[in-house]
């Protein structure tokens, strides 16, 4: 019996994208582990989703709501709840990373539509002001300027983008809502900034983001030697690690002889890194970096991390961006707070005093590194002791504790390439170091002498044997990789991958202040020409989160259907929402309100960009519309 159930379960991933949510769906073909939940409705065939959760880069520190559910609707109405629990979630966390969130049983169909329910009553959010400040969000409003209590997001999955659950086939659902596009801050009141959300969500299937980690967080369930394997219970998020329940579910992780174990401070690769695992025992916490991998659907990780080693186990933690350093005393930037016990906090600052006797290691190494390796700018988790927990005097000792190098951002455009070069071969004018802009950190001591301490505007990048295809002077690209030593640059930065993003999928915002009845300066089917007078404090083009003023474009932007002229294209006019599915008609919608006496107020559209002509290719616009003022 139990091979003919499983023969009936297929599976699906999704990945919301919160600035993005991800969920993810697996089932037994993939060879993706089980899931558990309600007992199945006899003579109703089922498929296994897991969902995952990530988010675009933005200006929050914090973004912390509670996600209340998470809902599939099918073809005929039906609905599918896939959250088992609220969720309380910091999406600003997810800036390089995409979380697995619940597995969940579903019946098999075709699935029309996705909607998730965001609560804002105890929200907790930060944005940085123009002074690079970190200040709370004090009130929450929709766009026609009423508090927000709870907000419903939806998502249309249809077309290119339509999600069919069948018996053994697996298949992926991205879904967007990016931070930046849905959310805008009215600083006009000193210390007291007010949130506008209007939520932009946007859909993929079966894509996934080739730059992003993928985190499973649990406990340990089993582990198969015979598939080098383990599976976890999943405890999302910062969600207590104690509680026995299955109600998030069951996902698998695939090891190889290259997977570095970090297991209560030690360190082991391969097969011994499994059996370290195994003799943690049933239910101890456990975190696995990795990528989500097709054809088959599975999880293979690179690196895991359990019993101590995970944030809350034991110890108390803090993650955050070292802004500053001075002798041994860190000041982490965007701190993430986690109690031993998992409760989550966030703090704008945090200072960590670490000592030789304190361990440090790095991400993807099995190597030991010393506190001198720990530079400014460089992505830490620091385990240890906090000495005190006032806001604004927070401290943590860490000189007989741990810290772990994350893998660390950079984003800027390309000062100079010198491929002669030995040591630095991209010179970088840097915009930002991981969610943070760059005049957040004091560069203050990371040279061998003051005069070469790292220089933001020409930020020295050591790029190795590596490939650099097409970059060159003006590119825009994002870099991963680690800082140098402290006191040891030039060079400022080691990269292990740098992407050019002029080939990543492009996001536009324009606003109006105040709305404009002359928007474009064309509309035809082949494209709209933006006109960018009168254009408000929006006015980007945003690819993998590295930023361009569109008034620095050779021409104005140009919004052009992709492909076959369909997509996705929405009006909203007040309390109204029009969808159009193909690009001409939009057009001549757009024409129609125009005539009849309405304003653009904001424009966002989603697509690929070619620079060389100033056009973004998309099948995704959103224009909010407006009476003349």
């Amino acid at each position: 019996m139990e091979f003919g159930i499983r023969n009936f379960k297929s599976s699906v991933f999704i990945f919301i994208v919160l600035a993005a949510l991800a969920l993810a769906i697996s089932g037994c073909a993939s060879g993706g582990g089980t899931s558990t939940g309600a007992p199945p409705v006899s003579g109703v065939e089922e498929g296994d989703i897991v969902i995952s959760l990530t988010d675009a880069a933005g200006d929050f520190s914090s973004y912390t709501v509670d996600v209340l559910s998470l809902n599939l609707t099918k073809a005929n109405g039906a609905e599918v709840s896939v959250l088992p629990l609220r969720a309380r979630v910091d999406f600003a966390q997810y800036t390089e990373m995409t979380e697995f969130l619940t597995a969940a049983t579903v019946p098999s169909g075709v699935y029309v539509a996705a909607t998730m329910t965001l609560d804002y009553q105890n929200a907790d959010i930060w944005v940085e002001n123009e002074s690079g400040d970190n200040v709370q969000v004090t009130g929450i409003v929709d766009e026609d300027g009423n508090p927000v209590a709870t907000l419903e997001m939806s998502v249309r999955l249809e077309d290119r983008n339509r999600l069919t659950i069948a018996p053994g086939i697996a298949a992926h659902l991205l879904l967007d809502f990016d931070l930046q596009a849905s959310n805008q801050v009215d600083f006009s009141v000193p210390g007291s900034p007010i949130l506008t959300v209007d939520p932009f969500l946007v859909a993929d299937v079966n894509r996934t983001h080739p730059d992003k980690i993928h985190r499973i967080r649990g406990l340990l369930d089993d582990v198969n030697f015979d598939e080098s394997s383990f599976s976890v219970n999943l405890r999302p998020f910062y969600r207590a690690l104690t509680d026995s329940h299955r109600l998030f579910g069951i996902r698998s992780v695939i090891t190889d002889d290259e997977t570095v174990f970090h297991i209560d401070g030690q360190i082991f690769e391969g097969l011994e890194g499994l059996s370290e695992l195994e003799s943690l025992g049933y239910l101890s916490p456990v975190a696995a970096l990795g990528a989500l991998r097709f054809n088959p659907l599975r999880f293979e990780a690179w690196e895991v991390y359990a019993g101590t080693s995970v944030p809350g186990a034991g110890f108390d933690a803090v993650s955050g961006w070292v802004a500053a350093r001075t002798g041994d005393t860190l000041t982490v930037k965007g701190a993430s707070l986690i109690r031993s016990g998992t409760s989550f906090v966030f703090n704008d600052e945090v200072t960590v005093e670490v000592a030789e006797s304190t361990l440090v290691t790095r991400q993807i190494s099995g190597d030991i590194y010393t506190k001198d390796d720990i530079s400014v700018g460089q992505h830490i988790t620091a385990f240890g002791a906090f000495s005190g927990l006032e806001p604004g005097n927070l401290e943590m000792d860490a000189t007989d504790g741990m810290v772990r190098m994350m893998m660390t951002t950079v984003r800027g455009n390309v000062v100079e390439v010198d491929g002669e070069d030995p040591v630095a071969e991209l010179t970088l004018d840097l915009q930002s170091i991981g969610k943070f802009r760059v005049g957040n950190f004091d560069f203050t001591g990371t040279g061998t002498a003051p005069e070469f301490d790292a220089d933001p505007a020409n930020y020295e990048i050591d790029s190795a044997t590596m490939d650099l295809g097409e970059v060159a002077a003006g590119t825009p690209v994002k870099i991963k990789g680690f800082v140098a030593p402290f006191g040891m640059a030039p060079p400022d930065f080691s990269a292990f991958s740098v992407t050019n993003v002029t080939d990543l999928k492009a996001f536009i915002r324009i606003n109006w202040v105040p709305a404009s009845d002359t928007p474009f300066t064309g509309l035809s089917p082949e494209g709209l020409t933006v006109d960018l007078d009168g254009a408000g404090p929006l006015h980007y083009l945003v690819r993998g989160s590295v930023v361009t003023d569109l008034f620095d474009l050779p021409a104005a932007p140009v919004i052009a259907p992709d492909r076959d002229g369909r997509g996705l294209y929405i009006l909203k006019i007040g309390r109204s929402t029009e969808i159009q599915t193909f690009f001409d008609d939009f057009v001549s919608r757009i024409e129609e309100l125009l005539d009849e006496g309405y304003a653009v107020g904001k424009l966002s559209e989603q697509g690929y960009f070619d620079d060389s002509e100033a056009v973004l290719a998309t099948d995704l616009v959103e224009i909010h519309l407006a009476d003349i003022p």
